[in-house]
């Protein structure tokens, strides 16, 4: 599998890259966009091999940290998977609270988490039927919101706006409708982002970007600040 994987990375299409990792995995034959069982997945690969790795903090993220000055508060990495995100930031100051749906994956991202020392409360955690109970200065998805099917992401808007304290921001990095191809995560653009999150949340700025991590060329990306209301 890994093997596939890499060359795979060689090629550098995206939709590639999704057939490998659901041919591993449960996914029905009928879901168009291929995308794998998250703990079957994370059981069977290497945090290090997987095509969102990125051991730094995600280059946009950091951008807009030192922009709006945050350094310390609550933050929640949402579908943390390898967990580098979650120590990035646990690194800057914040307290940090890491989830994914996947128990390897928290598994995985905590142990290694720990042999680096950091200090990081990490939860198995479905955002839809969240068992979280407190609030956040700051909230990052790197990868959960654009793999939910369409019929679930007023759920998931109103749990992310629960969740974020007074001024809160809620940072999206999420794929773009400039990425060729239909399989793997869903597309969108600006506008389509503008009219699932406004009802809820401020959007202070939509950028144009890529992934960083282990494919090449990056994928396109959308990275979206919001902001709830003080």
């Amino acid at each position: 599998m890994q093997a596939q994987l890499y060359a795979a990375h060689g090629v550098g299409h995206l939709d590639q890259i999704t057939r490998t990792l659901a041919a591993q995995s449960t996914t029905s034959a009928e879901d168009q966009h291929q995308l794998p069982q998250w703990e079957a997945f994370y059981q069977a690969n290497p945090l290090e091999g997987m095509p969102w790795f990125n051991p730094e903090l995600d280059d946009d993220l950091r951008r807009v940290l030192d922009q709006l000055g945050l350094g310390s508060g609550d933050a929640l990495d949402l579908g943390t998977g390898p967990g580098t995100q979650a120590v990035q930031l646990a690194q800057r100051g914040f307290r940090v609270t890491a989830t994914d749906i996947s128990a390897a994956a928290i598994q995985q991202a905590q142990a290694k988490a720990c042999e680096q020392g950091h200090t990081i409360t990490w939860r198995e955690d479905d955002i839809l039927a969240t068992q979280l109970d407190q609030q956040f200065d700051l909230i990052f998805d790197r990868g959960c919101f654009h793999v939910l099917a369409p019929e679930r992401r007023a759920e998931y808007v109103a749990t992310v706006g629960k969740l974020l304290k007074p001024g809160g921001y809620f940072c999206l990095k999420c794929m773009s409708r400039l990425q060729p191809g239909e399989l793997g995560p869903y597309r969108f653009t600006a506008e389509e982002l503008r009219e699932i999150f406004g009802g809820q949340l401020s959007l202070l700025s939509i950028d144009d970007t890529v992934y960083q991590g282990t494919l090449d060329p990056p994928p396109y990306a959308l990275f979206c600040v919001m902001q709830q209301a003080r």
